[in-house]
């Protein structure tokens, strides 16, 4: 059963993405897709945080919330147009930028129309660690100056992160060594960012979270998914559970490097992946909806997948 938990589109994520979120969804049927989570940013509470091609465009976040419920209307309307060829989850990427972020997103993740959301890091302290190398040069300086101390900074926002939102997804765990000049180095040798990096593994296996192993990484010229594979058999040997995800941002993206993906995951010995099912619940309160966890055997998802 080919699945995906991670995507965006053009018509919700201007400039970031492309193509409409209906074309993204046939895509991923055609694709062999059995179950497809709709994950668009959230909205952002600061023009402060918002990207150089943002600002470039002109555009505010003023426009984020209006942009974000014209999503939800629409992930409904096509998750019921689409219901016998695909099953679609309804989410977001949640953006731990401060801690000011948290009760946002709790309160996006209340709304009933939402199943889960993602939860990620891609700033350390404001600063953007996975745009260009300008500014991955510019959160190392405020760091002080050193990348080992920027990785120590992103590992411990992320804790922040898992201690108070618990995702039911993890995003891109690694995301920091995107644009590092070494983004394959042991970590280990970097004891205090390996200690965080297990203590934070434990905390999503503490909770019951689930990692996604991200093929955007392959796309973007890493030579492994996230999170990398000292990473995941740390995660393994803790009893983690993995999901998986293209992180598409458009049609161009669904499914890619999944092939290569399937092929590091069985080499990390994991024969199994989990993904979300929803459930109707017909009781005296009425009829509810309830997400619950689905085991899916990687053999499963390898024999249903259909490369573009």
């Amino acid at each position: 059963m080919a699945f995906s938990m991670h995507s965006h589109s053009g018509q919700f994520c201007p400039g970031h993405a492309k193509d409409t979120l209906e074309q993204v969804i046939q895509t991923a049927i055609s694709r062999g897709m059995q179950t497809f989570a709709l994950t668009e940013h959230m909205p952002r509470n600061s023009n402060s945080d918002l990207y150089p091609e943002e600002v470039e465009a002109g555009d505010d976040v003023a426009r984020f919330v209006p942009r974000h419920e014209a999503y939800l209307v629409e992930a409904t309307r096509l998750r019921e147009k689409y219901k016998n060829e695909l099953n679609i989850l309804i989410g977001f990427e949640g953006e731990w930028i401060r801690s000011d972020y948290g009760p946002l997103i709790k309160d996006l993740a209340s709304n009933p129309l939402i199943d889960f959301f993602i939860g990620s890091i891609h700033h350390v302290n404001e600063i953007p660690i996975d745009y260009d190398a300008a500014l991955y040069a510019k959160a190392i300086e405020k760091s002080g100056g050193s990348e080992e101390k920027l990785y120590e900074d992103y590992f411990e926002q992320q804790y922040e992160l898992l201690q108070t939102l618990k995702p039911k997804v993890v995003g891109h765990f690694d995301l920091i060594r995107l644009l590092s000049e070494n983004p394959d180095r042991d970590l280990t040798e970097w004891k205090g960012v390996w200690d965080m990096v297990l203590r934070n593994l434990l905390e999503v296996v503490k909770y019951g979270g689930l990692l996604e192993i991200n093929t955007s990484a392959l796309r973007k010229g890493l030579k492994e998914p996230y999170p990398g594979r000292q990473i995941c058999e740390a995660y393994i040997r803790f009893g983690g559970k993995f999901t998986m995800s293209d992180d598409s941002h458009g049609i161009g993206h669904v499914g890619t490097n999944f092939v290569k993906a399937i092929d590091y995951i069985e080499s990390l010995g994991v024969e199994e992946l989990y993904t979300f099912e929803r459930t109707t619940l017909v009781g005296s309160n009425g009829v509810n909806q309830t997400l619950g966890l689905k085991s899916v055997t990687l053999s499963s998802v390898k024999e249903t997948f259909i490369p573009g």
